[in-house]
């Protein structure tokens, strides 16, 4: 630990992170006894049941739907696209925390993303995985996806690179390897533990297949830090890339209230909202599940509040800019856009999202509320409703298009709804099984900002 404690070249003073000062063993202590627990509780068996249930009906409708195809939503003229892209944009909102606690805080040096970035990163992956499945599912014929992958087929077609389709493949697909290869490498020094500890021989050998020979020598150290640092700088700049490319599949259109250049940030700060909303949610239910509020400590928790409150105020800043923007153009088309979002046939729609997303985080100015558990809990719930309406009043600007003859009101069908709830199946299921067989802290970068870790700590200590 002293290598990496030289290598991060952070200095670690401050104990206010981990009141108590715990030590190395207790940190090891408190994340390896739950992957290592021989009997699964009770509890883990019922949420992964719920889970796996509705991951269950999550294949059976997307097989109804290839079997009937997609007359089976509710889309329509002109709702042509529905809660699919709605869903599609909200998952891959969610996974944005994951990259910025592990890749951005990483750079600035932030101590207290050590304890929640292990999670935050699995989440992001698991969020990408249901993301891909709606456009996957959204194209009609989905055996024929591969056409849109650039390589030589027996038709001798090519994919239209103008296409936004194309480029949420790209965009996506690249930010799913980074986010999975940044997880991994974070992961070996801890399953390297989890290996030196099994008792089992059948986890030994699979710990130690993964942990890739770990032995914490000084030379792997120098690698590992180099290679997390590497990646750390590949992720940062998908931060803005990724939802950016997403916000051009509405932005490259020519509907009311979608063509404007207000979308690629406006997109990322919400996405950046959502993710760290849903952080919230996982970290408050573990912390008290599995007794770590030691190590993700209230002030880490506030921390991320503070940020929710910047995004939040950086989202409905966004609103009232898209009303200046439709105001000041003098366009009677997107002016009547947006009066119809507030005071339209989706107004009840666009209300939610602007008490969820705009109101709800400015409790976060008060210290009573941001260090509240209850409220802070109850507060991230909303934000990712609030921020799923957002997607949804966005896609029904469709529903009043330029010709009033072709007005219409969307409503989505049971297959919208069950195919939305199969995917939280999905997430969930994969987030449980996380949580059972991998060290759900990053136990390493934990002691690595622990007071102990300073070289001169005894010293300092003795005085």
């Amino acid at each position: 630990m002293s290598s990496q404690a030289e290598n991060t070249g952070a200095v670690y003073t401050d104990e206010i992170l981990f009141p108590g000062n715990p030590t190395f063993e207790s940190i090891t202590e408190s994340v390896s006894r739950i992957p290592e627990a021989r009997k699964t509780p009770r509890a883990w068996w019922v949420l992964f049941s719920i889970s796996l249930a509705l991951a269950g009906m999550l294949v059976a409708m997307i097989g109804y739907l290839f079997w009937e195809g997609i007359g089976i939503w509710g889309v329509q003229i002109p709702v042509g696209w529905g809660w699919a892209i709605v869903n599609f944009v909200w998952w891959v909102g969610i996974g944005h925390a994951g990259t910025i606690i592990s890749a951005i805080l990483f750079l600035l040096r932030q101590r207290w993303r050590t304890s929640i970035n292990r999670f935050a990163e699995a989440m992001t992956i698991f969020a990408v995985i249901c993301a891909l499945i709606f456009p996957s599912i959204h194209v009609g014929r989905a055996w024929v996806l591969y056409w849109t992958m650039p390589f030589p087929n027996q038709m001798d077609l090519w994919p239209n690179f103008r296409s936004p389709l194309l480029w949420d493949a790209f965009a996506v697909g690249t930010y799913f390897a980074c986010s999975f290869m940044f997880w991994y490498v974070g992961l070996i020094p801890d399953l390297a533990t989890l290996r030196d500890r099994a008792i089992n021989r059948i986890k030994k050998i699979l710990y130690g297949i993964f942990s890739l020979g770990w032995r914490g020598g000084n030379r792997q150290w120098r690698h590992y830090e180099l290679a997390y640092l590497v990646l750390a700088g590949i992720s940062t700049p998908l931060v803005l890339s990724v939802h950016s490319i997403v916000s051009t599949d509405f932005a490259t259109s020519i509907v009311p209230g979608w063509h404007t250049t207000i979308f690629p940030p406006y997109f990322v700060a919400g996405a950046i909202f959502s993710g760290f909303a849903m952080v919230m949610t996982l970290s408050v239910i573990a912390r008290k599940i599995y007794n770590l509020e030691h190590i993700i400590t209230p002030k880490v928790l506030e921390r991320m509040n503070l940020i929710m409150l910047v995004t939040g105020s950086m989202v409905g800043y966004s609103y009232a800019m898209e009303f200046f923007i439709a105001w000041y153009s003098g366009n009677e088309i997107e002016q009547f856009t947006f009066i119809n979002r507030a005071f339209g046939p989706y107004a009840w729609a666009y209300w939610i999202m602007i008490s969820c997303n705009v109101l709800v985080p400015q409790l976060f100015w008060f210290k009573r509320f941001r260090t509240s558990i209850p409220v802070m809990f109850v507060a991230s719930i909303l934000i990712n409703i609030g921020m799923w309406f957002e997607r949804f009043v966005i896609v029904m600007s469709l529903a009043r298009d330029y010709l009033p003859s072709s007005w219409d009101y969307y409503s989505p069908t049971v297959y919208d709804v069950g195919i939305y709830i199969g995917s939280i199946g999905l997430f969930f299921t994969l987030f449980l099984l996380f949580l059972r067989f991998m060290p759900m802290v990053a136990m390493s970068e934990v002691k690595g900002v622990l007071p102990q870790a300073d070289p001169h700590y005894g010293e300092k200590a003795h005085a």
